[in-house]
């Protein structure tokens, strides 16, 4: 005899529930998806600006301490 797990019936019948709040059109505002795309670059950032000394110790990012090649410096 085996024991039949109830996690799938109810994952299932969760998402039938949670798809019937869906809208029935599949278009997004433009508006929505400008500020996802605004929102993910600024936690991308965050997350850069945090991690920054990790990446740098794993050759991801240069080394910022070093400023700019005097090449490039006006006199």
């Amino acid at each position: 005899m085996q024991i039949q797990s109830r996690a799938l019936p109810q994952s299932v019948s969760l998402r039938r529930s949670i798809q019937g709040f869906a809208p029935a059109s599949d278009d997004s505002h433009p508006m929505l998806v400008f500020a996802v795309v605004v929102l993910l670059a600024l936690f991308a950032i965050v997350q850069i600006d945090l991690h920054s000394a990790q990446l740098q110790a794993i050759g991801l990012l240069g080394q910022a301490s070093t400023g700019l090649d005097p090449v490039f410096v006006s006199p």
